[in-house]
């Protein structure tokens, strides 16, 4: 009987110890699976930050690299160029732009208290191409109205061209940027078909980097088109506008001229 009882005991015992490992076994379990859950969201977070450090700007940068230095160099000549045209069209149009109402009443009254002298005058002190075409208007007036007419018709021309000067360039680049982009999207198409060939099978890791280049280079030659054609309207809007004003400036300048004759 006494033996009954040890034997009771040391299985009781041994059941305890062993509930007793088995809970520190699971406690262990679950803070192991709790540090890998931490650090797992740890390097996410780590790798979202170090995605947003790189920024457009890097993103761009390295796709550029990857389009190669080749078609993606032209490219980027194209649109600095194309640049440098509308940003010099731009100062010079702004510059060129004159307050034609304000400019008209400065006129007439010179001529009407001071004479044509007076009227010269202020136009020479006026800038951009209206006080320009007023100058020519008003420096045929002693001779006629017809002679004022042609010089103001002629110099009109002279501004124009001047106005619309280099536009042709940034309409060049605009149409050159994306048909270098696809001229290298089929060298790049080229050569993955030459690689499938001389290889025999049809792998996408083998041409992948190839079809890649070649979707860059047209990506990247669409933005420049883009890009310069949205200058290129803001210009060509631009000279519209300065050339209505030359026309209404010289149709009043010749209504001038006749008042005053009188």
């Amino acid at each position: 009987m006494k033996k009954l009882f040890s034997f009771l005991a040391m299985a009781g015992l041994f059941v305890i110890g062993t509930n007793t490992v088995s809970a520190k076994a699971s406690a262990a379990v679950a803070n192991m699976t709790s540090t890998l859950a931490t650090a797992t969201i740890a390097l996410q977070d780590e790798a979202a930050a170090a995605s947003e450090d790189r920024g457009f700007t890097q993103v761009l940068k390295e796709q550029f690299i990857q389009g190669g230095a080749g078609f993606m160099g032209i490219v980027l000549l194209c649109l600095i160029l194309g640049l440098a045209v509308a940003i010099e069209r731009i100062i010079y149009l702004n510059m060129s732009s004159t307050n034609t109402g304000k400019l008209k009443q400065q006129v007439e009254d010179a001529l009407a208290s001071g004479g044509v002298e007076a009227a010269k005058e202020v136009c020479r002190n006026t800038k951009g191409p209206v006080a320009s075409i007023y100058y020519q208007g008003l420096d045929r007036a002693g001779e006629s109205i017809e002679s004022a007419e042609k010089a103001v018709v002629a110099y009109g021309g002279v501004q124009m061209g001047q106005l619309e000067k280099n536009v042709s360039w940034l309409s060049l680049f605009i149409a050159i940027a994306p048909m270098l982009g696809f001229m290298g999207t089929v060298i790049g198409m080229i050569q993955a078909f030459q690689k499938i060939s001389a290889v025999g099978n049809l792998s996408a890791s083998l041409i992948a980097g190839d079809i890649q280049v070649a979707l860059l280079t047209t990506v990247f030659g669409l933005i420049t088109a883009i890009i310069l054609q949205i200058f290129y309207n803001y210009i060509i809007a631009k000279i519209d506008s300065i050339v209505n004003d030359m026309e209404d400036s010289s149709i009043s300048l010749i209504d001038m001229l006749v008042d005053h004759k009188k």
